[in-house]
């Protein structure tokens, strides 16, 4: 069966036991979608089913497994009846300067942010061709978008290295859609939802960086978070658009909210501008 304009899509969901992964599936599954929610923690992804209903499936699934992860997507396309769209928004993001990182955390991290994507990718392009379906990965700003952020070297490289292998699948099979879905500093939902990008991290370490990241422009404090409610509108949009359109890229970041009238720059003060910052 391949999805049409106006029906359900079948959409598989990598990395959605918590965070904003978690948050997507939910309210996909909530928009009407027929879902599958795949990660490692099965006990995690049966609350998550439970939450987002419409026969939604929970799938345990290791990206850095080969076996298990090809397993899970066939898995899924069994339970769905095919896949529509893959949703891949696993991802690691160890806070540590580039002279303190060993080379186990590097190969973590590209195993998850990177060779587990196309691990996932291979494995559901056979359904992926015939439904003429699409493929969103989580990016990041920090890759494209802002100046470097000091103490995420293995995170910011890997997810750069995902732009490329993102581009190199688009060029290998232009029938399918291969979409890089930029995400701005965000909380995720409530719950298991919120975000877990900063889990484990090093408070001490992070407090001595945030000020950095602020004065090179990495973020600003001005700034709030990406809405995900907004943020699942466009991914949304990119799924629904199917095989009809190419979309190689969207960006979703925070708008800087403007200023009251009594703190707004005078003519001699220009405006601060913030990377990564869109209208």
């Amino acid at each position: 069966m391949t999805a049409t304009t106006g029906s359900a899509r079948r959409v598989v969901v990598v990395g959605a036991s918590t965070g904003l992964g978690r948050a997507v599936g939910i309210e996909l599954a909530h928009r009407g979608e027929h879902v599958a929610l795949l990660a490692r923690r099965k006990d995690k992804l049966d609350t998550a089913v439970a939450e987002a209903g419409q026969g939604a499936l929970a799938i345990a699934c290791d990206v850095t497994d080969e076996q298990s992860a090809r397993g899970a997507i066939d898995e899924a396309a069994r339970g769905l009846g095919g896949i529509d769209g893959v949703i891949y928004a696993s991802g690691i993001g160890t806070l540590r300067r580039l002279e303190d990182l060993d080379s186990e955390t590097w190969l973590r991290t590209f195993a998850t942010n990177v060779v587990g994507a196309n691990t996932v990718t291979a494995a559901a392009l056979p359904y992926l061709q015939e439904s003429r379906g699409v493929v969103a990965y989580f990016s990041s700003n920090s890759t494209s978008l802002t100046p470097p952020w000091p103490g995420l070297g293995s995170y910011l490289v890997s997810k750069a290295a995902l732009d490329k292998l993102v581009e190199m699948w688009r060029a290998e099979h232009p029938q399918v859609g291969f979409t890089r879905v930029i995400v701005g500093p965000n909380g995720g939902g409530e719950g298991d939802s919120v975000s877990q990008f900063t889990a484990g991290w090093d408070l001490e370490l992070a407090g001595e960086l945030f000020p950095l990241w602020a004065s090179r422009g990495c973020l600003s404090l001005d700034d709030g978070l990406v809405n995900t409610q907004d943020f699942v509108d466009i991914l949304h949009a990119v799924l629904r658009l199917g095989g009809t359109a190419t979309i190689p890229t969207v960006a979703v970041t925070p708008r800087t909210p403007p200023k009251p009238a009594d703190e707004a720059p005078t003519q001699d003060e220009p405006a601060a501008t913030t990377a990564g910052q869109i209208a």
